[in-house]
């Protein structure tokens, strides 16, 4: 397929993510080996694997917080290149979610919710409120809006970052193993409002080690290892009938079976 020229050429039926032949290294080491994915628009994707297997680099790789040497990656019909505007054009479409949160200490979370909206985009301060309100409420955590992220637990921390992120209006959401950096009676919060993305079509990526999050929400599960996508399944098909063995090695560790 020949990449387009145009700044955008993104319609409802082309794919929201394209990405052919991607190869990354960090010096020597081959991170990201031939990597081929389509993601349609609305799809659910998870993906695991072992610790060092490129995830959390590959999906990095969509919005250019990691740069590819090999490849081509397009996202919402934007092919991605070296050039300040497109790789902003498709930030703005691209909304993440890391492990550590990442919001700003010194700001409340309302305040959190607003600077990129005023910003990247320009809003003026009270649409910028109302859009933050709206999502804060989405993620249950809008009566925190005044408080600071210092004051707030872990999981309540990483649903502002989720709000922070769909302020934005992202067409797409990454998240890098959003639940592993929080104690386990908080993890349930917060994959709970990931659930409710899904159900509402929101395309997403998540790279994490909760199957049954996968089994619940994925439309497809992707095993990587050594920089490759070895599997790529429903999740039925995954989970009950792999057919790689370093995919069911890897599914007897982490499911304990």
């Amino acid at each position: 397929m020949t990449a387009s020229n145009s700044a955008s050429v993104s319609s409802s039926d082309s794919p929201m993510i394209e990405v052919e032949g991607l190869n990354k290294w960090y010096g020597d080491f081959h991170v990201l080996r031939d990597i081929d994915l389509t993601v349609a628009r609305g799809e659910r994707i998870v993906v695991c694997g072992p610790s060092g297997s490129g995830k959390s680099t590959l999906i990095r790789c969509f919005n250019h917080l990691e740069e590819h040497q090999q490849g081509r990656i397009t996202v919402d019909g934007v092919t991605m290149t070296q050039d300040v505007k497109r790789i902003e054009q498709i930030r703005r479409n691209v909304g993440m979610v890391f492990q550590h949160f990442n919001l700003f200490p010194h700001l409340s979370v309302l305040d959190n919710c607003c600077i990129s909206q005023t910003w990247v985009q320009k809003k003026p301060r009270a649409e910028a409120e109302k859009t933050a309100m709206e999502f804060l409420e989405r993620v249950q955590i809008a009566d925190q809006a005044r408080k600071y992220p210092g004051q707030l637990s872990g999981g309540q921390q990483q649903r502002v970052a989720i709000a922070r992120a769909l302020c934005m209006r992202p067409e797409v959401m990454l998240f890098d193993e959003p639940t592993s950096a929080l104690d386990p009676e908080m993890i349930k919060e917060v994959l709970d409002v990931m659930v409710e993305l899904a159900r509402d079509g929101m395309t997403m990526l998540c790279v994490t080690h909760e199957m049954g999050f996968a089994k619940t929400v994925a439309d497809r599960v992707i095993f990587m290892d050594q920089g490759q996508i070895i599997e790529q399944a429903p999740p039925e098909t995954f989970f009950n009938n792999p057919e790689s063995e370093r995919t069911k090695l890897f599914l007897s560790q982490i499911l304990g079976h």
